[in-house]
């Protein structure tokens, strides 16, 4: 082995070996000690797959622990089939709404659940009151979540460990995510630290009967995504339509996909009628008719995604599609696409972002995006593709 072979390879062997060395917390969790553990995480799809590295990472710290996850219903296929996961529990949100008595009756059923697994360890990922019912009544030896702005004494009493982020600079959310382990005593590696997603068969195999009847190869699509649950993150249709129409001009096909609610959905049909009717001719439009399962493994086909800050563009990361991504209020340094190929595309222009905010002022449209050259986009696309070139 060559010196330069030795000096490449140098650094990961410092990174293993600091993964497996114990740990200098005074009050570290002895994992040999715990049988079960539950990770909840109770926000939206995309944060819920970020959670996937802290699933992998306690696994290859602690192989005889059995993990479980608690989610709501709708994000429940993010973490579908997550080989570290023992049972996925889920909230359904619309129990809410089927009255007081029916609602009683499903969250009496839950905790059953919960409790019969007897939880040594909870790893709450929110600052979701939730947290606080689940520390009391599953009373688990061991209980950390985040760190709360305000001191509450109840959270004090409930949680025994608590895990910090920095209060002026940006961290990734995954790391964030992986902060509640590092608080205990666990240090993730960086292999562990990837994104896990497994569309099931039924899935992957719906897809390319799809790709097949449109005569579509793998990796001969692009797929854009336009739409967010929240459109003051979105790109206006006539820019969206502007980087398709160059997307299209250099020989891809485009595959278009958004929910099916409506507002997606009139979104991306100002898109399709911004376009030219030869770009048109070359877009397939599949909004709101794939399942998230279907989704994924329609992006895993792609040739590159082209979307904004949204769950769809973290599927993308996940499956190692190629991603660009526009960003305009919320920050590429907390949410950007996470170890895949990428190129964000973000306003210099506006010292304002990220702000955060839903819009201008809350006026729901973000100048920092709807100001953001499509001539721009494009090119960064085009350096995406020479990147990632086979």
């Amino acid at each position: 082995m060559s010196a330069d072979t030795r000096a490449a390879r140098a650094p990961t062997r410092i990174l293993v070996s600091f993964a497996a060395m114990s740990s200098p917390l005074p009050d570290a969790v002895p994992l040999a000690q715990i049988r079960r553990a539950l990770v909840t995480k109770l926000r939206h799809h995309g944060d819920v797959l970020l959670t996937s590295p802290v699933f992998t990472t306690l696994k290859h710290a602690a192989p005889h622990v059995e993990i479980d996850a608690l989610v709501y219903r709708e994000t429940a296929p993010m973490l579908a089939n997550h080989p570290a996961i023992a049972c996925l529990h889920t909230i359904d949100r619309e129990w809410k709404r089927q009255g007081v008595a029916r609602q009683a009756l499903a969250e009496w059923g839950l905790l059953r659940a919960l409790r019969a697994r007897h939880y040594d360890l909870l790893i709450h990922l929110t600052e979701h009151p939730r947290g606080l019912t689940f520390a009391y009544l599953l009373a688990p030896r061991f209980a950390v979540t985040r760190e709360r702005r305000a001191r509450s004494p109840l959270w004090r009493r409930r949680f025994t460990h608590f895990y910090r982020i920095p209060a002026h600079t940006p961290r990734h959310t995954v790391e964030t995510n992986l902060d509640a382990l590092r608080r205990i005593g666990i240090q993730p590696s960086l292999a562990d630290r990837k994104l896990v997603l497994a569309p099931d068969a039924a899935a992957a195999t719906r897809i390319d009967e799809l790709l097949a009847r449109r005569e579509l190869n793998r990796g001969r699509f692009v797929q854009a995504h336009p739409g967010s649950r929240w459109l003051f993150k979105c790109w206006t249709a006539a820019q969206m339509a502007g980087l398709l129409e160059r997307i299209v001009a250099g020989g891809y096909p485009v595959v278009i996909t958004g929910a099916p609610d409506a507002g997606e959905r009139a979104l991306v049909a100002d898109v399709l009628t911004e376009c030219t009717s030869p770009t048109r001719a070359r877009i397939i439009d599949l909004v709101g008719e794939l399942t998230l399962a279907e989704l994924a493994a329609l992006t895993a086909r792609a040739r590159a995604f082209v979307g904004v800050d949204s769950a769809p563009m973290h599927i993308a990361a996940a499956v190692g599609t190629p991603t660009l991504a526009l960003f305009g209020p919320s920050s590429e340094h907390v949410w950007g696409p996470w170890q895949v190929p990428h190129r964000v595309v973000a306003s210099d222009l506006h010292p304002c972002r990220p702000c955060d905010l839903d819009g201008c002022g809350g006026g729901k449209v973000s100048e920092c995006l709807t100001m953001l050259p499509v001539e721009r986009a494009h090119a960064a696309f085009v350096s995406l593709l020479a990147a990632t070139s086979p």
